[in-house]
């Protein structure tokens, strides 16, 4: 089993002993995570654009590229800060003549020397690489078709969301004292997080469109409960009661510009494309009920389903967390939050052609309401939980 040591108490990741250098390498590697996350998130939204559009005839189509592009970025970073950490505490050990002499903040896990941050960035990332030969593996056995539910996904936009929220913590560790660099990391750090969430959810307007009932409910079913992860995290730690409504311009933004680089992508490559005769084979798989979504609804295969008036709508949720304020009351805004997701939810989706017919009746809502309830009131404790735990960490 390994072995974990704290640093001496006493010591802090502001502490003299660290030193600027150490600090001024955290700031730098912070950001380098941020934008390898950035150029990551990219390549995965252009990546389902391609195989709803295209279809997936290799591993290394364009969007791989760019999505591992940015994973190596972040493997160099969150392993090689800890390489350093490591390198630097034996040779001050050594200096010390055996003394504990590591920079204050850093733990020993496994042999390696490093602050938590680093050490859940790199576990993170561990997992995303890992989910690559696998999902290799995975469209070799059953096919191109493909769901973000699948085994190799899931694994790695695990690994991305552990990534993104070790984020979080680095922001704290490089910048120890309270100002506008800390606030604009935490922000940014945590609008990635919650987008790493809520690609997570992206099938449920599949099963919306499938099977109505409950399952058009989904979103806000899930949403409730994975979320407010993200949203109260972020309002904790940057002590502001508007972070999420930021969080989310911030998401928003991305997603705007990752929309436009997948465009630009095709304009350019102008890849040739066989998903009809993927679609021919089988009318039922993921991309064939993708395609007839957005038949129906007059819009682009694998986006959103509704349109910028559902990204208008999505600051209403936000407004009602932050009017309830998650710094201090996170279960009561996350519940206040739940309902209003499922409201908007609904109404908006009962809008669009392709999910109008499938809008439950009352009774079937009520109980869909009450099931995100539920499952906000465990978000909301988890996100409690999350954010408690964050803010212990020195």
């Amino acid at each position: 089993m390994s072995s974990v040591q704290t640093a001496p108490l006493g010591r802090t990741t502001a502490a003299p002993v660290t030193g600027v250098e150490s600090l001024g390498l955290y700031r730098i590697a912070f950001w380098t995570l941020l934008a390898g996350n950035l150029i990551a998130g990219w390549g995965v939204q252009w990546d389902i654009q391609w195989h709803v559009q295209v279809g997936r005839d290799s591993f290394w189509i364009p969007p791989h590229v760019m999505t591992y592009g940015g994973v190596a970025l972040v493997v160099l970073v969150s392993f090689g800060v800890l390489a350093r950490d490591t390198f630097r505490h034996l040779v001050a050990g050594r200096a010390a003549r055996g003394r504990d002499a590591a920079p204050g903040g850093t733990t020993r896990v496994a042999g390696l020397r490093g602050t938590p941050g680093f050490f859940l960035a790199a576990c993170g990332i561990a997992l995303t690489v890992l989910a690559a030969p696998i999902d290799d593996l995975w469209h070799r056995l059953f096919g191109i078709d493909v769901t973000l539910w699948s085994p190799p996904h899931l694994l790695g936009l695990c690994g991305v969301t552990v990534n993104t929220l070790a984020c979080l913590l680095i922001s704290r560790e490089a910048y120890p004292a309270q100002g506008w660099a800390r606030y604009v990391g935490l922000v940014i750090a945590g609008s990635m997080f919650f987008g790493s969430l809520g690609v997570a959810l992206r099938p449920t307007g599949r099963l919306a469109f499938l099977y109505g009932g409950i399952s058009f409910y989904s979103y806000p079913i899930l949403g409730a409960l994975l979320l407010p992860l993200a949203l109260v995290a972020a309002a904790r730690l940057t002590g502001g009661r508007s972070a999420p409504l930021v969080v989310l311009a911030i998401a928003m933004a991305i997603g705007m510009i990752g929309g436009a680089i997948a465009r630009v992508g095709f304009d350019i490559l102008q890849p040739v494309s066989f998903i009809q005769e993927e679609i021919a084979k089988d009318p039922t798989s993921p991309i064939a009920v993708t395609h007839a979504i957005a038949q129906k609804n007059g819009t682009t295969p694998g986006g959103a389903p509704g349109g910028n008036l559902s990204r208008l709508l999505a600051f209403v949720p936000m407004l009602a967390m932050v009017a309830l304020d998650p710094r201090r009351r996170p279960v009561a805004a996350t519940l206040a939050y739940a309902v209003s997701l499922f409201a908007i939810w609904g109404f908006a989706m009962g809008l669009t052609p392709a999910f109008r017919p499938m809008v439950p009746g009352v009774g079937t809502t009520a109980v869909a309401l009450l099931l995100t309830l539920a499952t906000a009131l465990v978000g909301g404790v988890a996100a409690t939980r999350l954010a408690d735990r964050l803010e212990r960490v020195p």
